[in-house]
């Protein structure tokens, strides 16, 4: 007889179990929602009674609902912890905000203090004058780039373009807009953000006469979105005061972690030697004294003068710092000098589409090994490195470091007269600055220009247009005899650049050099 098994169900609530845990449920929800308004109300109030602090003040509905929300939470639970909230935490934090406040203004006053003691002071201030004899009248942002705020200074030993700030060339406040001055240094930056680039803050001469407001510098950081502090890599803080570690202080919680890591202080002007090409900075001569001053003042007594060592001769096999002409004698009559020959002959064959080519550094260690290994005649093999733009980076080291630009200092002043020349003329006048220069040197640029208009022909691909490359190997062509290029003087420069790889093919086709070669 088959036993038949009863199928278990599962057990189902009563009636009256089912409203019991309704109502609990409700309770529950009511619980969680009054919780939740607190938490709304408490954060409102602590963002006004901050707001007050900050003297940012607070509309009327704003101040009614502040009010409100106190008599509120005081009828809660937290109503008992409120007052000594207030009293032990808001009222600290708000009073750590006008410490803050009170400090920066009063470093600020230590830095003139200071200043008055080492240097006489002036009956009016005078910012360090720095009058740009290239820069146009027309130039949008005439008003400020007259002063020399803000200046190219070269590149970095990486190859990164260097721009410089000098507050000791900031006039007072009511002779510069100081909105301007922030979108003059965007309009600058502008030109660089694409590539990998370095700031030098020098500090010396900021003063209460010619500071911009707190408020003005947390709007100018903010205003710099991630495209320009992506490709910062370094900042440089020249003669840091207590005023910047105050200021750092206050402005600690909006800058990131790795934004901050990118910041670097420096006590004298000597410690740039080590990241920048030294002789290439635009340095104020006030920058200049003060720190000759910091440095008498650390050692008690005036600095013995130094002694400059005399100049090595070069090695044999050295490729990088040396004339043409020497690599020429060096290596068997070749035109080509070997690293130009090598770099581009990869580069051709591996990179032509690579996307930034020329745009991004690299290794700072790994460009001194390859630099040193060329330098002592080793063989370079740009495979065991396995980044393409290590031999982009060497290239642009090897033109930089020429004694004598490869467009050489005599061409310097008709380079920038090009803007000045008709549009439909300007190619003709390009062609003509080529035809005169010597014939090595026209060999030289011949073979890089060849190779700059392969690559702008792979743009779509490697986004490196004719535009983007006279960016890159303007400045690294030509510069002038006397410390760096100024800003005004980069339109010029770069546009003829452009020209010359543009229109690679009508400038070069006229002129043979017997055992010239091309890429």
């Amino acid at each position: 007889m088959r036993t038949l098994r009863r199928l278990k169900f599962m057990s189902s609530p009563s009636l009256s179990d089912l409203g019991k845990r309704e109502q609990a449920a409700l309770d529950e929800r009511g619980t969680q929602q009054r919780r939740a308004c607190s938490n709304a109300t408490w954060n409102s109030i602590h963002n006004g009674v901050i707001a007050v602090f900050q003297r940012k003040g607070l509309p009327d509905h704003e101040l009614y609902n502040l009010n409100e929300g106190v008599r509120q939470l005081l009828k809660t639970e937290l109503g008992s912890f409120f007052t000594e909230y207030l009293q032990n935490q808001l009222l600290t934090k708000g009073m750590v905000i006008l410490r803050d406040k009170i400090r920066f203004y009063e470093e600020l006053q230590k830095d003139e203090a200071e200043h008055a003691i080492t240097e006489k002071r002036k009956t009016s201030f005078t910012p360090a004058a720095c009058e740009d004899t290239e820069l146009s009248i027309n130039h949008p942002y005439y008003d400020v780039a007259r002063h020399g705020i803000v200046q190219l200074a070269g590149d970095d030993n990486s190859g990164r373009r260097v721009i410089t700030f000098s507050c000791c060339r900031m006039p007072p406040s009511h002779q510069l807009n100081h909105s301007r001055l922030l979108e003059y240094l965007r309009y600058t930056l502008d030109q660089y953000v694409e590539n990998d680039y370095t700031l030098v803050y020098f500090h010396y001469g900021l003063n209460s006469r010619n500071k911009p407001s707190l408020n003005w510098l947390q709007s100018a950081y903010k205003e710099f979105d991630r495209k320009y502090k992506k490709n910062l890599k370094a900042l440089y803080v020249v003669h840091p005061t207590n005023f910047i570690k105050i200021l750092w202080n206050i402005f600690k919680p909006l800058i990131s972690h790795k934004f901050g890591k990118k910041i670097t202080y420096l006590n004298y002007l000597s410690d740039l030697r080590e990241h920048l090409k030294y002789d290439q900075l635009n340095i104020p001569e006030d920058v200049i004294r003060h720190d000759e001053n910091l440095r008498d003042k650390q050692k008690g007594r005036s600095p013995p003068s130094a002694k400059v060592p005399p100049p090595r001769p070069p090695l044999p096999t050295q490729q990088f710092g040396v004339s043409l002409q020497y690599l020429k004698d060096k290596n068997k009559g070749q035109l080509i000098p070997p690293v130009m020959k090598q770099t581009v002959s990869y580069l051709k064959s591996k990179g032509l589409r690579v996307e930034g080519l020329f745009r991004r550094s690299a290794s700072i260690q790994t460009i001194k090994e390859v630099h040193k290994l060329y330098n002592q005649g080793k063989p370079v093999n740009f495979d065991d490195y396995g980044d393409i733009h290590i031999p982009a980076v060497i290239l642009k080291t090897f033109l930089r470091e020429l004694p004598q630009p490869l467009l050489t200092f005599e061409s310097y002043d008709q380079i920038l007269g090009i803007t000045g020349v008709e549009s439909s003329l300007r190619v003709t006048s390009c062609k003509q600055v080529i035809q005169g220069l010597p014939e090595h040197n026209y060999v030289v640029l011949k073979y890089l220009i060849c190779f700059l208009h392969m690559v702008s022909q792979e743009s779509i691909y490697n986004k490196m247009t004719g535009s983007n490359l006279a960016c890159v190997f303007g400045l690294n062509l030509i510069w002038p005899p006397k410390g760096a290029s100024s800003l005004s003087a980069l339109n010029p420069l770069n546009l003829f650049t452009e020209l010359l790889i543009d229109f690679y093919s009508k400038i070069f086709s006229s002129r043979t050099v017997p055992g010239e070669i091309l890429p």
